[in-house]
């Protein structure tokens, strides 16, 4: 016998978030270009170059999410929530090409080092531009852990990126109006590219282990073995869980062992109140599969391989 239920509530759109990294990118491109031109400090034009692969990946995850928040349908039974992988992997690859290209320019300006004009104002906007994108990572981020979303975290997390790589661009301007020596500039400008590299590579590290239908976290599995203990009193056992996550979905698939003497209703029953017991005990949207066999039939215990 086996049953498979999940969860009634239809996950709210996420795509508003979305819009909103995109008006904050279109917003700071402006103000940190208008940074670079005031003062011509490629640490600026690095944090500038960011800044656009933050609007193609917004772009990129808002076209994904939509997929991702089709309903099922008969070619893609179990939904299209892992179409926000290739979101947050497409990111982390663009991350990785922003970071060449600030690489590449910052070599230049080391054999070809230029004064900085106009520092502190400069400054003030690069600034200003951080802030946008600290406020706006903070709404993604929070947004992202509540509904499960890899896309709005791995979004939220790029324009945090961009903020430490801000304030290391801000030092690096300011070292060099101290100090004088324009080498300084470039120097921090790969220090923030190869951070930049870091957070690429993080991204798509994530997202290949999703593609790759990793188990949900273990904090998750321990809460769903927590359910079964407070049924082991009325002889119920369980064995073969398995578990993935697509996106804002989970997926828990598990074989529920109870006395052989109980009826078929009773079992049915039993299974109903596990099920919305898991579903309390994760967080989002869960997909669960159960399977109903008796606890003293030796042939009960041969189907915990997956092939079986």
């Amino acid at each position: 016998m086996s049953a498979a239920s999940s969860s009634s509530s239809t996950p709210p759109s996420l795509r508003r978030y979305i819009f909103l990294s995109i008006g904050a990118a279109l917003f700071t491109i402006a103000l940190k270009g208008l940074a670079y031109y005031l003062t011509g400090s490629v640490g600026l034009l690095s944090d500038a170059l960011e800044s656009l692969v933050n609007l193609a990946a917004a772009l990129l995850a808002l076209i994904l999410l939509t997929i991702a928040e089709r309903p099922p349908d008969e070619d893609h039974a179990y939904g299209h929530t892992k179409a926000e992988y290739f979101s947050s992997a497409a990111e982390g690859a663009l991350i990785l090409m922003a970071a060449y290209s600030i690489g590449v320019t910052a070599i230049q300006r080391i054999f070809e080092p230029q004064p900085l004009e106009n520092v502190g104002v400069g400054l003030l906007i690069s600034i200003l531009a951080s802030a946008i994108n600290f406020g706006v990572a903070r709404i993604l981020l929070q947004a992202g852990r509540r509904h499960n979303s890899i896309t709005l975290e791995a979004d939220a997390q790029h324009l945090m990126t961009d903020v430490w790589t801000s304030a290391g661009v801000v030092v690096g301007v300011v070292a060099v109006a101290l100090s004088g020596w324009l080498i300084l500039d470039p120097l921090i400008a790969l220090a923030v590219a190869a951070n930049i590299v870091w957070s690429g590579v993080q991204l798509m590290r994530r997202s290949a282990l999703g593609l790759l239908d990793s188990a949900i976290p273990q904090q998750e599995r321990n809460a769903i073995a927590e359910v079964f203990a407070r049924y082991a009193p009325q002889g119920v056992q369980f064995h073969s869980l398995r578990t993935r996550q697509a996106g804002q979905r989970r997926f828990v698939s598990v074989h529920v062992l109870v006395p052989g003497k109980w009826t078929v209703q009773r079992g049915h029953n039993m299974l109903e109140q596990i099920e919305r017991d898991i579903r309390g005990a994760l967080p989002g949207s869960t997909t669960i599969m159960t399977h109903l066999e008796p606890v003293e039939d030796p042939v009960s215990m041969e189907d915990i391989e997956i092939d079986r």
